[in-house]
């Protein structure tokens, strides 16, 4: 089995609960990480909070691709865990075609309280292929490159102080 993986932290000025609430919400995906669409439209059902076993497609758009991710929550312990996992067919195109076998799990973690309402928010994706069993390269960089995942935290970032305010004694780089 091949595998590949990619972790980052961020410090947020907002207390655990508001960013687990913000992150936990597929809907949100659209507006702060680059590639995703959002929730397929066959997903519009979902009702938050999101409860173990839910599952929801996400587009990924990648023109000129189009793919297609069925997850599925596994976790859900708000403030501090929101994990969930696709098997098979990662990779599938949005016509149902391709695709290939195996695990992508994607954790949320979320460490409350570390100083003034701060949370060390921890993002992990880990996808497990079989051997000699490669995903379409735009999807894989998409998922693997840091900048993109540094990238996502700061649209988190931007979205919750556009919609709380940044707090005052705010977490300075």
């Amino acid at each position: 089995m091949g595998n590949f993986s990619i972790t980052s932290e961020t410090v947020f000025a907002h207390p655990a609960e508001r960013v687990y609430d913000f992150v936990s919400n597929p809907g949100n995906w659209g507006r702060t990480y680059k590639g995703s669409g959002g929730m397929h439209e066959g997903s519009k059902h979902l009702k938050l909070p999101l409860q173990i076993g839910d599952t929801w497609m996400e587009k990924v758009d990648l023109p000129p691709n189009t793919y297609h991710s069925e997850w599925t929550l596994i976790t859900a312990r708000r403030p501090t865990k929101f994990v969930f996992q696709q098997i098979n067919k990662v990779g599938v195109n949005a016509d149902g075609s391709g695709g290939v076998e195996g695990i992508t799990t994607i954790s949320y973690t979320f460490e409350p309280n570390i100083g003034h309402g701060m949370t060390l928010f921890t993002r992990n994706l880990t996808t497990e292929l079989p051997k000699g069993v490669d995903i379409p390269d735009d999807l894989l960089t998409v998922c693997c490159r840091p900048g993109g995942i540094d990238r996502y935290h700061a649209a988190i970032e931007k979205e919750l102080d556009a919609e709380f305010g940044k707090p005052k004694d705010a977490f300075k780089e």
